[in-house]
């Protein structure tokens, strides 16, 4: 199964909503991005598509992406500088854990659901929303070709 047909049309709706959802009080910003298959270390993959999808450039530097490689099963959760300097240095692997326990139930969507929600408070705490703030990146889920 490929990425593009991994989740429905409802699935995918629902966790773009999500991330509508957990960006509603914040200025940070959230993506997910699915590929086929991750072939090396999945932190180093997402770092890479953090950089292809220009997260890097928001204004704070407090993007978050989750990235999947559905046919191998690898995933990787990466935050920018800006959210990392204020989040507890174990943070991300709690959300991980979290996640992996709901997708060894073969949960995805539920999975990244609680995954953007748990991202999207810490996001609040440490990035409230201001008045002028503006969407910086689409909600929408991307997909790519994996190349490494």
């Amino acid at each position: 199964m490929g990425a593009r047909s991994f989740f429905s049309d409802k699935e995918k709706q629902d966790i773009e909503f999500a991330i509508k959802n957990a960006e509603l009080d914040t200025s940070g910003e959230i993506r997910v991005h699915i590929e086929d298959k991750c072939k090396g270390d999945p932190r180093n993959r997402a770092a890479y598509v953090f950089e292809q999808l220009k997260m890097h450039k928001t204004e704070l530097r407090n993007g978050v992406l989750f990235y999947l490689a559905v046919n191998n099963r690898k995933f990787a959760i990466l935050g920018d500088v800006g959210i990392n300097k204020s989040v507890p240095e174990n943070f991300w692997d709690g959300i991980r854990d979290m996640m992996l326990d709901e997708f060894r139930e073969n949960r995805f969507v539920d999975g990244l659901i609680n995954g953007i929600t748990e991202a999207g408070k810490q996001l609040k705490k440490h990035f409230p929303h201001q008045l002028d703030d503006v969407n910086e990146l689409t909600d929408e889920i991307s997909f790519g070709e994996s190349k490494s």
